[in-house]
């Protein structure tokens, strides 16, 4: 699946279980997103619910934003690095890099930030795509 694949498709399901919460407070979605409750009411949300997995080893993960607004990504490349074409990056350089043979993608698996209620509240938006429009702007 590409980067795009994925941001088109979540971008539909947030939509869905949000067309549900639309008389509720800002507060009582970003509860509504914990990881226990989104892991037993949206099973297919994350693929990681299916084995009781989290993406980050954090106590209060909250499952909102799924995603960060410094992502940015370009399927067929942002640039190339040291013979590499790099795919993803980070724009605060939070987290590390993976990379292969060929390639570079940000690793964001040690940064929480955006799991994070604090973190939420500031970036919220009601549109998970508009909150998280800047992350396909990049161009190569």
């Amino acid at each position: 699946m590409t980067y795009t694949d994925w941001f088109s498709e979540h971008s539909i399901i947030h939509k869905a279980i949000m067309e549900q919460l639309k008389d509720k407070s800002i507060d009582e979605i970003i509860e509504y997103f914990e990881y226990e409750n989104m892991r037993i009411n949206h099973p297919d949300f994350c693929p990681l619910y299916a084995s009781n997995s989290k993406c980050h080893d954090m106590k209060d993960l909250n499952c909102y934003m799924c995603g960060c607004p410094h992502f940015r990504f370009n399927d067929a490349g942002i640039e190339i690095k040291e013979n590499k074409v790099v795919y993803s990056l980070c724009t605060k350089g939070l987290g590390e890099s993976f990379e292969s043979e060929n390639a570079i993608h940000q690793d964001c698996s040690n940064c929480t930030l955006p799991h994070k209620v604090q973190f939420i509240k500031k970036n919220f938006n009601v549109s998970w795509s508009e909150m998280m429009e800047d992350v396909i702007r990049i161009q190569r």
